[in-house]
């Protein structure tokens, strides 16, 4: 029999806040909900970004530096008034140039037109005819919308971070994160496991691409830098499931990570689900860290025509003067999508051993499903393949919920800002709301408050969707005050304001995740509601099993609660245990059924079985 995959646990950080504690969505819907809910996350924000205790008053100026210093806003990693830039230039004067070195920055191939003369320490140069040389200048980015994490906040402060890109940082302190919200620790879970039944999928879509990685790696021999002996090895793609399998939870499970641009935190929630599913493993955590507001990244991106420029959005505002904070326009008249930082992990467990140890369960995932476009044109224009995707999804849904369950359903669209995606994906949500015959099917978008974190872009989805459960509303496109008049929408509900989805979102059933990656990577994921969730286990498991449950929760619910309260006010534990607990070949026991390792109290079963048995003669 499948077993469930249950979201057990949540955590990360993007433009909004600190994912756990349902922040970073309250912040998203914040000028519809009460002050008393609103009074714990204006305390995180303020704690993390201004350094306030957790006895200052939050007044009104408060409030309003960090609602300036949160979501999609003038970007804040680089300047982009003071890009440092470098030009190619021959230099040439009617006489000779002479200029001096010293002899440690002398050149291995002296050009043919130098002439050198020694001076102690020294040479002097003369050069006839012309100098090639490189010039440098400060310049203005053509870009200054972004979604960096909350101003003043750095992770890398939380923990021993040297030399660490900062994309690892982020992933450090979003799995820390998510393993505190748990409300149990980490080595009571391995006390009902096997070590082996735990898997970590994790990774970058675009690596980690910083000073202290990729770029600087690539950089140092025309800046005159140096290359380090962490650069590489940090700069990999999966390096984030690295960094938690060695540094975080000390695992010896399946690890990795499956990418597929922008949609690979629900190409890495699949491998999870699977997992689970199959039995492979208990325990999955899933995530991304991705950090690439990095002017290079971006100029990439912008040369292809796929960020919002200023001047474009000057004009499609008819103004002089940007502005940052409406930047991500999801199906109205855009220019391009924003780029952002973001870290987002979740934990999932099986049914049976949630139930078993009092998990919460915050949801569950009934499926992820992944398809190409085909043959096309342009590698990075959309294809069919989202059809395909987004079709299965809603046919599961309609297949669990039943046909009027089906409509208790809404959309976290792609929904990126762009020309192209607002018609796209527009077309194939209103064609399947039409086949499935779903009136006024909710789509929301929250790359207009956070941005576009890539990899992290499905978890940002996921996160806002677990907020509408707990707190009712459903996040609007606020950035936006029309619809475009190429948009198809004849059976969506475009949300242009928050919707109301019932206490705790008790209307909505479940949510389908969309992600378009550049390339053909297409994925819709199926994530039912606690609600729904909770009533599937009751049919499985019977009443007095969710009875006994309860009562296991409460003291876990607690805990998690507490653990929350306390990082609202800054003391938050950020896991990383370097060098704790190594094992070599001295701490490895085998026998024909068992390995066992001296870091774990269980040991590791051997296959025992043929699984091939009705194949052989």
């Amino acid at each position: 029999m499948t077993k469930l995959p249950l979201i057990v646990g949540f955590g990360g950080m993007n433009a909004a806040g600190r994912s756990s504690g349902f922040h970073s969505y309250k912040r998203m819907v914040a000028d519809v909900l009460s002050d008393a809910d609103m009074q714990s996350t204006w305390q995180d924000l303020a704690c993390r970004m201004m350094g306030l205790s957790k006895d200052t008053s939050i007044d009104a100026e408060i409030i309003d530096a960090i609602k300036a210093g949160t979501l999609v806003r003038r970007i804040e990693s680089f300047d982009p008034d003071s890009l440092l830039y470098q030009y190619k230039a021959s230099l040439s004067s009617n006489d000779q140039i002479t200029f001096t070195l010293r002899k440690s920055k002398m050149p291995t191939r002296i050009p043919e037109n130098w002439q050198v003369e020694e001076q102690g320490s020294k040479v002097q140069i003369t050069v006839t005819d012309q100098l090639d040389a490189l010039l440098e200048d400060r310049v203005a980015f053509p870009v200054s919308s972004g979604g960096n994490i909350p101003s003043g906040f750095d992770p890398g402060k939380l923990y021993n971070s040297r030399f660490h890109p900062r994309g690892l940082k982020l992933a450090v302190y979003g799995a820390s994160d998510a393993l505190n919200s748990m409300g149990m620790d980490w080595s009571e879970i391995l006390k009902h496991i096997e070590p082996d039944q735990v898997s970590v999928y994790a990774g970058s879509a675009l690596a980690q691409v910083d000073d202290q990685s990729l770029s600087g790696m690539l950089a140092a021999p025309l800046t005159g830098g140096r290359v380090s002996s962490k650069m590489m090895a940090l700069s990999l793609a999966e390096m984030p499931a690295d960094f938690i399998n060695g540094y975080v939870i000390n695992s010896i499970g399946a690890t990795g990570t499956n990418m597929g641009a922008c949609a690979t935190f629900l190409y890495n929630l699949r491998q999870g689900m699977h997992d689970i599913q199959n039995g492979h493993s208990r325990v999955v955590i899933v995530g991304n860290a991705e950090a690439p507001v990095v002017a290079e990244i971006m100029e990439g991106f912008r040369v292809m025509g796929a960020l919002a420029e200023d001047e474009q959005l000057k004009a499609l505002d008819n103004s002089d003067k940007v502005n940052n904070r409406r930047a991500c326009r999801p199906f109205a008249a855009n220019a391009g999508f924003t780029m952002a930082e973001s870290v987002q992990f979740v934990v999932l467990m099986d049914d049976e051993l949630a139930l078993e140890l009092g998990a919460n369960v915050y949801g569950s995932v009934a499926d992820v499903f992944i398809s190409a476009d085909a043959n096309k044109k342009s590698i990075s224009a959309p294809g069919v393949g989202n059809y395909v995707t987004m079709a299965k999804a809603t046919a599961l849904a309609q297949a669990i919920l039943g046909k009027e369950g089906v409509k208790q359903t809404y959309v976290q669209a792609h929904g990126t800002g762009t020309p192209q995606n607002r018609v796209t994906e527009s077309h194939i949500l209103n064609e399947i709301a039409k086949t499935f015959e779903i009136d006024n099917w909710p789509v929301a978008a929250i790359k207009s408050y956070v941005g576009h974190s890539m990899s992290s872009a499905s978890g940002d989805q996921l996160i806002a969707s677990l907020g509408v459960w707990q707190y009712g509303w459903i996040p609007g496109i606020q950035t936006i005050d029309h619809i475009a008049d190429d948009v198809h929408q004849s059976n969506l509900n475009i949300l242009t304001e928050h919707l109301f989805a019932g206490d705790k979102g008790q209307d909505y059933k479940a949510v389908i995740l969309n992600a378009k990656g550049f390339g053909g990577n297409n994925a819709s994921g199926l994530v039912l509601s606690p609600q729904q969730t909770m009533q599937m286990l009751a049919n499985k498991y019977g009443q007095a099993a969710l009875e006994a449950y309860s009562l296991k929760n409460r003291n876990v619910f607690q805990v998690a609660q507490t653990a929350d309260i306390d990082a609202c006010c800054g003391i938050e534990n950020i896991r990383y245990h370097f060098g704790d607990s190594v094992m070599d070949e001295t701490s490895v026991t085998l026998s024909q059924s068992t390995i066992s390792l001296t870091a774990f109290g269980k040991p590791i079963s051997l296959v025992k079985n043929n699984p091939y048995a009705d194949y052989m003669s």
